[in-house]
C-alpha cells in the first residue's frame, strides 16, 4: 500500500473511531439512563464515581441495592402411590421442577446462551458493548434488540419471585429505566455471588416456556416427554426459542409452531456462530423433524388416572390442608402444596385399590343412584390403602341423573359424577349394628365380661326417654327397641348377642355400661361425629348419657372411620389416625415427621382382644373359647380364609347396609346408602355390600401369612365365676331369695317347662352350675309333667 493510501486508511479508521464515539454517545442517550449508568459503571468507573450518573436519577448507581435476594421459585409437588413409582398427580401453580447443571444437556445450555447472551461467559453481569449495539440498532430503525444479559434476566425473575407483595412483583417487570438500572446493579453483584454455571442453571430453572410451564425440566416433559439431559440440538434450540415470547412462539399452536420453527433455526444459526456446534451439525439439526408431544402433566385430583383414584387424591388434599406443619392457615398450606416441591409417597396400594373398585363395580355399577363405598385401613398404622365407590370423580354434573330426593325434584343428583368426599367426610351414614362394638367395649371397661348374660326379650322397655311413634313403649315416651326376629329373644351373652345382633341384649348392656361411656369408647376408637347435632350430643356428657339409640348405630359415620375403629381393635387397642401418606420429603430431600403414623393406646389391650373375640362370631369365625353360636355374615370367613372379626349393620327400614371385617393386618368397611336421600324408602341389601367388603379383604389378604388374634384373658371372657346354688323344686320366692342373697340377679321366665317338680316350682336355672359373679340367673318353672321336652339352655360356663 502506498503512503497516501496508508494515510487515507488511517484517516478512515480515525473517522470510524470518532463516529463510534458519537454513536456510543447517542446510544447512551437513546438507551436512557440504563445505558448511561451501566456503561459508566462497567466501562468508565470514573464517570460513575464523579457523580454524573446521579444527575440522571434519584439515586446514585452505587447507592442502589446491591444484594440480590434469591429464593426457590414455586416447585410442583409430586404425589405417588405406595410403591413410590406410580404417579397419582402433581400439584402446582407453576409447573416447575428444578434440576442441577449436570442434569441439563450441553446443547440446551449452549442454545440458551446462543439465543440470549453470546458473551455470557465473558462479561461480568452487564454487557456494555451489547447495550450500545442494541441502542445503535434500535435507533437506526432495525429490529428491536434487547440488551439484558442472562444474568440480568435471572435477576429480574429472582426479584419477581422474592417480591413481598403483588405490586412489587409487577414493578419488578415494568419496562422502566429505573428497573433496568437496578437490574444492572444487582447483576454485577450476582456475578460475584454465583458462578456462571450456577447463574445459567438458576436461569434455566426459572425461565417461562409457556402453558404454565416453567424451567427446562417441565418444558422438556411438556414438549418432548423426556428429561432435559436427553435433549437433542434441535429440541434444545426450540426450547431456547420459546423464552423470548412463549405465547408468540407456542409450538402447540399451528401459527405459533411455524414461528417457533423459524426461531429455532435462527437459534441453531447462533449456536454455529458462537461455535457451540459445527455448520454441519447445524444443518442436520435444522432438518430434524420435531415431534412436539404437548403432554400436559396432571395437576390436582381431577385428572388422576385411573379416575377412581380421584377420591383418594381428594382425601389426601383435604388431609394436607388440615396439617399445621405446612402453615398456620389453609391458605398457607395450599401454597406449600402447590409450590413447595414436595415428594409425597401416599398409602394408596394400587393393587388393593383396583380390587376394591372391581368388587364394588361387580356388585353395583357406576350409574346407580345408590352408592356402594369401601375403605381399607391398616391396623397399627392407620394407613389408608384403598377408597373405592361406584362414582366418577368429576366436577361436571351436566349428564347426571335426577336426584332421588323428593325435596329436590327436578334437580340433578350427585351420580354418576361427583367430587363429594363420600368415603371420608360429609355428614356420614348410619352404620347400624356395627356400633354395638362400642357398647361392648364400654361394658368390658366397666368390668362386665363376655359371658355376662342378659335375658333379652323381643321388645325391651329401656330407661331412655324422648321416644315417639312406633319406637316408644305404649302409653309412654320410653324407648322400646325390638329385634329383627322373635327367635332372637332369650338368654344371651356377648358372643351370642353380638353374633346374632340382638338389639335387646345391647340396649340393657348399654344401660349398665352407660351411654356416655359408649359414646366415649367410639371416640377413642376413632369415630368422628360429622353431623353437627351428633357432635353436640357426643360432646355433652348429660346428653350423651341419654343417647340410648347410639348403640344401634344412629350416628352418621363413614367407611373410613368404621374401618379405622375396627382396625384399632385388631391392633390390640392401638388407635392410629387415618393417614393418606407414608413418606413426605421436602425439596431438599429431607423426610418430614408429619408423615409418621400418629398412634396411641386408646383402650386396654385385653379389652380390645375381648371385643375382637366376640366380633369373630358375626362373620362366621370362632372365638378363642368356642363360644360363637350364630352369625349374620357367615360367608365372610370362608371367602377370606384368614382369622377375621367384624359386624354387619342395618338401619331402620334398611335405609343403609354395612359390613366391616378385619384381620390382624387389614380392616375393610363398606356402606351402601343413598347420598342424595339418606332417608330413602329403598331397601339396601347386604347381598350387595357384604360381598364387596369380604371379597376386597380376601383379595388383599391372598398369599399373605395367616395371623391369629391374641386370646383375651379368662377374666374378661368369663369374669369371676361362682357356683349357682341348687334351687331345683323350690318355690320361686324361696329360690329367688337364696340366689339374691348370693349376689345374683334373678328373673323368672313365665313359660313353664316339663319337669317332675311340683307345678309352679323351680324346674331349673339358666344357666346351671356356674356363672359370672353377680350375673343373671333365670328361673324356669315346672309344669309338673315329667318327661316333657326340655328347653335348651344357652351356652355358658
Amino acid at each position: 500500500m502506498t503512503e497516501p493510501l496508508l494515510r487515507l486508511s488511517a484517516g478512515r479508521a480515525a473517522g470510524r473511531r470518532r463516529r463510534h464515539a458519537l454513536v456510543n454517545l447517542a446510544s447512551l442517550t437513546l438507551c436512557g439512563l440504563l445505558a448511561g449508568l451501566v456503561v459508566a459503571a462497567a466501562m468508565f468507573p470514573a464517570l460513575a464515581a464523579s457523580g454524573l450518573a446521579a444527575k440522571a436519577g434519584a439515586e446514585s448507581f452505587e447507592a442502589l441495592p446491591s444484594e440480590l435476594t434469591t429464593t426457590r421459585a414455586p416447585q410442583a409437588t409430586e404425589v405417588y402411590a405406595a410403591d413410590g413409582k406410580t404417579l397419582i398427580s402433581r400439584f402446582f401453580d407453576e409447573n416447575r421442577h428444578d434440576v442441577t447443571f449436570a442434569q441439563i444437556a450441553e446443547p440446551m445450555r449452549e442454545a440458551m446462551i446462543a439465543a440470549e447472551d453470546h458473551n455470557f461467559y465473558v462479561h461480568k453481569g452487564v454487557d456494555a458493548k451489547g447495550i450500545a449495539r442494541a441502542a445503535l440498532n434500535n435507533s437506526a430503525g432495525g429490529s428491536q434488540q434487547g440488551a439484558s444479559t442472562l444474568t440480568m434476566q435471572f435477576v429480574r425473575m429472582s426479584v419477581t419471585y422474592t417480591a413481598p407483595t403483588h405490586a412489587d412483583a409487577v414493578k419488578a417487570g415494568e419496562d422502566t429505566t429505573a428497573r433496568k438500572v437496578r437490574e444492572a446493579r444487582l447483576a454485577l453483584q450476582a456475578e460475584k455471588k454465583f458462578t456462571k454455571d450456577e447463574i445459567l442453571t438458576r436461569y434455566l430453572n426459572l425461565a417461562p416456556f409457556g402453558h404454565n410451564t416453567y424451567g427446562v425440566y417441565a418444558a422438556s416433559q411438556l414438549y418432548f416427554g423426556k428429561a432435559p439431559k436427553d435433549l437433542t440440538i434441535a429440541e434444545a434450540a426450540l426450547l431456547a426459542a420459546l423464552v423470548r415470547s412463549p405465547t408468540f412462539y407456542d409450538p402447540l399452536d399451528p401459527k405459533g409452531k411455524t414461528r417457533a420453527l423459524e426461531r429455532r433455526d435462527w437459534v441453531i444459526g447462533q449456536m454455529v456462530e458462537i461455535k457451540a456446534i459445527t455448520p454441519a451439525e447445524g444443518e442436520a439439526a435444522k432438518k430434524q423433524k420435531l415431534v412436539v408431544k404437548g403432554k400436559r402433566p396432571p395437576n390436582g385430583c381431577m385428572v388422576t388416572k385411573p379416575n377412581d383414584w380421584g377420591f383418594f387424591c381428594d382425601y389426601f388434599r383435604r388431609w394436607w390442608l388440615e396439617q399445621e406443619a405446612f402453615g398456620a392457615t389453609q391458605y398457607d398450606r395450599e401454597r406449600r402444596l402447590n409450590g413447595g416441591g414436595y415428594r409425597v409417597v401416599t398409602t394408596l396400594d394400587p393393587k388393593a385399590q383396583k380390587k376394591a373398585r372391581d368388587n364394588v363395580e361387580e356388585q353395583l355399577k357406576t350409574g346407580s343412584k345408590h352408592a356402594l363405598m369401601v375403605a381399607a385401613v391398616e391396623p397399627g398404622t392407620g394407613r389408608v390403602r384403598a377408597l373405592a365407590t361406584n362414582r366418577v370423580f368429576k366436577l361436571d354434573n351436566s349428564a347426571n341423573k335426577p336426584s332421588s330426593n323428593p325435596k329436590k325434584s327436578g334437580q340433578r343428583g350427585t351420580y354418576p359424577n361427583t367430587t363429594n368426599p363420600l368415603l371420608t367426610g360429609g355428614s356420614g351414614y348410619q352404620a347400624g349394628s356395627t356400633f354395638k362394638i362400642f357398647t361392648l367395649v364400654a361394658a368390658l371397661e366397666k368390668g362386665y365380661p363376655l359371658a355376662y348374660a342378659i335375658n333379652a326379650p323381643q321388645r325391651y322397655q329401656s330407661k331412655y326417654h324422648g321416644a315417639t311413634g312406633k319406637s316408644a313403649c305404649p302409653g309412654t315416651d320410653r324407648w322400646c327397641p325390638g329385634n329383627s326376629s322373635a327367635s332372637l329373644a332369650g338368654m344371651h351373652n356377648a358372643w351370642t348377642g353380638f353374633g346374632k345382633s340382638v338389639n335387646t341384649y345391647f340396649v340393657p348392656l348399654e344401660e349398665l355400661a352407660g351411654a356416655a361411656n359408649t359414646v366415649a369408647a367410639a371416640k377413642k376408637l376413632g369415630i368422628r361425629f360429622l353431623n353437627e347435632d351428633d357432635a353436640a350430643m357426643a360432646n355433652d356428657k348429660e346428653q350423651a348419657d341419654g343417647w340410648g339409640s347410639f348403640t344401634l348405630g344412629v350416628s352418621g359415620t363413614t367407611p373410613l372411620d368404621l374401618a379405622n375403629a375396627y382396625a384399632t381393635l385388631a391392633a390390640d387397642g392401638k388407635h392410629c389416625e387415618p393417614i393418606p401418606v407414608q413418606e413426605i420429603k421436602d425439596i431438599d430431600g429431607k423426610k418430614l415427621d408429619v408423615a409418621n403414623p400418629r398412634c396411641d393406646q386408646a383402650i386396654d389391650r385385653d379389652v380390645a382382644r375381648a371385643a375382637i373375640d366376640a366380633a369373630r362370631c358375626p362373620v362366621g369365625d370362632q372365638s378363642a373359647f368356642g363360644e360363637c353360636h350364630g352369625s349374620t355374615s357367615a360367608a365372610a370367613r370362608s371367602a377370606i380364609g384368614h382369622p377375621i372379626a367384624g359386624k354387619t349393620g342395618t338401619t331402620d327400614s334398611k335405609r343403609t347396609a354395612s359390613l366391616v371385617v378385619t384381620t390382624r393386618s387389614m380392616a375393610v368397611a363398606g356402606i351402601l346408602a343413598d347420598p342424595d336421600w339418606p332417608e330413602t324408602t329403598a331397601t339396601m341389601s347386604h347381598d350387595i355390600v357384604n360381598p364387596a367388603v369380604y371379597e376386597t379383604l380376601a383379595d388383599i389378604m391372598r398369599g399373605k401369612q395367616k395371623q391369629s388374634f391374641p386370646r383375651p384373658s379368662e377374666k374378661l371372657a368369663y369374669g369371676v365365676q361362682r357356683s349357682i346354688p341348687d334351687v331345683t323344686c323350690q318355690p320361686v320366692a324361696a329360690a329367688t331369695s337364696t340366689l339374691e342373697s348370693q349376689g345374683f340377679r334373678v328373673e323368672v321366665n313365665p313359660e313353664p317347662v316339663g319337669s317332675a317338680c311340683p307345678a309352679g316350682s323351680v324346674a331349673r336355672t339358666e344357666p346351671a352350675g356356674r356363672t359370672v359373679d353377680g350375673g343373671l340367673v333365670v328361673l324356669r318353672t315346672s309344669n309338673g309333667i315329667a318327661g316333657s321336652p326340655p328347653t335348651a339352655s344357652p351356652p355358658t360356663r
